[in-house]
């Protein structure tokens, strides 16, 4: 992919989360990084999502973290999305945003129960939160340590493309950026839900194992039998 092309998608993906409400004013980012060519276009820090276009987007070289092109600094999560493309070889895009139900949630310091289908159908099981970082993490390193925490709740980044960080805000990441957008459509989504069924029953029980198995394998699994064969 041309570092053009790269840049193009990652404006289209951060104008995605404005058009879908999951961002306003400067909150929020997305990236896409090119593995091959080992760099990341990423948000530049601050910038009003109506004044993106290609040649705002820095590209950041994946391994050194160190920006390769662009006249703009990339996002204040730059050390954040660095540290998940390192740890999820797979993952290809990564959105970061205060959608209003997923926020809550990470703010609460809860991890999203999974107490339906329309949430197995996404994710498998919980969405988790991660631990509260300690006073030394955030006077130092404190983005690149918020990756940290999130790979360090173990997750399998497939069966489980998001995450909430305490106090903070949802992480989602697919194998490209526009499936990151779309788990984080899903993510506000299922946030939402559970907060609903919980306000209305409180004692509301998760899914059960076998039910949430049946529907995250038809959509994921091996033997997936939801949509039309590609």
């Amino acid at each position: 992919m041309t570092a053009d092309a790269l840049r193009r998608r990652v404006v289209t993906a951060n104008l995605e989360l404005v058009r879908l409400g999951l961002a306003v004013l400067t909150f929020g980012n997305a990236s896409a990084v090119d593995r091959e060519a080992g760099v990341m276009a990423i948000k530049p820090s601050g910038v009003p999502y109506h004044e993106l276009s290609e040649d705002s987007i820095p590209l950041v070289d994946l391994a050194e973290g160190t920006v390769v092109a662009g006249s703009r600094r990339p996002s204040s999560d730059t050390p954040t999305h660095l540290a998940l493309y390192r740890a999820f070889p797979d993952v290809g895009g990564i959105v970061h945003t205060h959608s209003p139900y997923a926020t809550a949630w990470a703010q609460a310091r809860r991890g999203i129960p999974c107490l339906g289908t329309t949430h197995a159908d996404h994710f498998r099981g919980a969405v988790p939160v991660t631990r509260q970082l300690t006073a030394a993490e955030i006077a130092g390193g404190y983005e690149e340590a918020t990756g940290a925490a999130i790979v360090e709740l173990g997750v399998d980044p497939t069966a489980m493309p998001a995450a909430l960080v305490a106090s903070h805000g949802p992480f989602a990441w697919g194998r490209n950026v526009d499936e990151a957008v779309e788990n984080a459509v899903a993510l506000e989504a299922v946030a939402t839900s559970a907060y609903r069924a919980l306000v209305l029953r409180s004692e509301c029980a998760e899914i059960d194992g076998d039910l949430l198995a049946k529907h995250f394998d038809r959509k994921h699994g091996p033997g997936a039998y939801y949509g039309q064969p590609s």
